[in-house]
């Protein structure tokens, strides 16, 4: 009898689980140790994060920045399943999905991503965008043309938060609602971008001003209603009207995260050795915001787009070594650099010694991204598709 061959669950397809899967597939296995390699997602896209911005001013489309999970895994012997997770038995090494699909897996990598918290302040949940996945974005799109198609002289959004997200969303909304907006962000802490390099945080802080958007320092959002927030400035509270409210602020776990017996933080993440193992279940793997995870140096990986690019080329070595009885290698992270979108053709970019703003940051941030997209066929039409824009309106004018 032939005996069955490992089985490998990745729950989650973002940038750790997505970008696991598709390198587990190039490697080599032999004969019976070749193992099923099953990705789990709630969706049916894979969403490229650091160009959601896109989609806001139209600079791109839909199928350039998620196209769907089955076309990236073709030919790739992954198996997709659009579930929910809903248990994991750690023991038994057990998935349930919300279809009642129970897999049984010799390993499981976590990397379900974070979600955003909505409850933190009244009317939060009822009244305010995030905008984390594509859902969020055509519901922020929704919102802006009925704003659009209105009376209103002046169309008001209010952003919560003063990182990358916060200030690429003011950039681009500012570009796409030009005079007639009038955009705020409240930030909590003592500057914009407090994580930033400086000249990122520069070139972000003078495209701000120029696009004439407010920024609320040392502030806080106590509540939410329909028309209007409340505000609170060193114990002083405030009544503003506000047609649009986007929140960027925080991440959570999964519920099927925290309710996992595994040494977390006090945020709630999973503590991992360098190698991506969790430090008390060997056999589960954990990537992205899910992880408290140091590197072989003892620096932390941070949960961004490029940590867990990162985490995924490791992760999908140690998941074939582990089960071809090879060594296992301990992560070393590398700082790459930082990137901001800051209006349409505008960016800014520090990195590998480089130091850009403008439109010239804006094609370089384009390219790389462009390079990290996650298979090379969508990275071809991608590219196609950016070539061909200029020429086709060449020829219309």
């Amino acid at each position: 009898m032939a005996q069955q061959s490992a089985r490998i669950g990745i729950l989650g397809g973002g940038f750790g689980g997505l970008y696991t899967a598709l390198r587990l597939s190039e490697f080599s296995w032999e004969g019976s140790e070749k193992p099923e390699i099953v990705l789990i997602d709630r969706r049916d896209r894979f969403v490229f994060m650091p160009l959601l911005y896109e989609l806001v001013t139209s600079e791109m489309q839909t199928w350039e920045i998620a196209p769907p999970y089955e076309e990236l895994l073709a030919n790739t012997g992954v198996r997709f399943i659009q579930a929910e997770v809903s248990q994991i038995d750690l023991d038994k090494q057990e998935v349930t999905l919300d279809s009642d699909e129970v897999l049984q897996c010799d390993r499981i990598v976590l990397a379900l991503g974070g979600e955003t918290p909505m409850t933190w302040v009244p009317g939060c949940q009822e009244y305010a965008i995030p905008f984390r996945t594509l859902e969020d974005a055509y519901r922020l799109e929704e919102s802006l043309r009925v704003l659009e198609e209105s009376d209103k002289e002046t169309i008001r959004v209010a952003i919560a938060g003063g990182g990358y997200s916060g200030v690429e969303l003011a950039c681009k909304l500012a570009d796409r609602l030009g005079d007639r907006g009038r955009i705020r962000i409240v930030e909590k802490a003592e500057a914009i971008l407090a994580n930033s390099a400086e000249f990122n945080r520069t070139a972000a802080e003078a495209a701000l001003k120029e696009r004439k958007v407010w920024i609320d320092l040392e502030t806080t959002i106590e509540a939410i209603s329909p028309e209007s927030m409340r505000l609170s400035y060193k114990g002083q509270d405030d009544e503003l009207p506000v047609d649009l409210v986007l929140w960027t602020i925080g991440t959570q776990i999964a519920p099927s995260i925290q309710s996992l017996s595994l040494k977390k933080n006090k945020r709630g993440q999973i503590i991992t050795a360098p190698t991506l193992q969790a430090v008390d279940a060997p056999h589960y793997f954990v990537l992205g915001d899910l992880a408290d995870c140091c590197d072989a140096t003892g620096q932390t990986v941070p949960a961004t787009a490029q940590g867990a690019i990162q985490q995924a080329d490791y992760c999908a070595w140690n998941l074939w070594a582990s089960l071809t009885n090879r060594p296992l290698l301990p992560m070393r992270y590398s700082h790459l650099g930082e990137m901001m979108a800051l209006g349409m053709e505008n960016a800014t970019l520090t990195g590998l010694g480089l130091k850009l703003s403008g439109p010239f940051a804006h094609i370089a941030r384009r390219l790389i991204y462009l390079y990290r997209l996650p298979t090379f066929n969508h990275q071809l039409k991608v590219g196609l598709n950016w070539v061909a824009q200029p020429l086709q309106t060449l020829m219309l004018d």
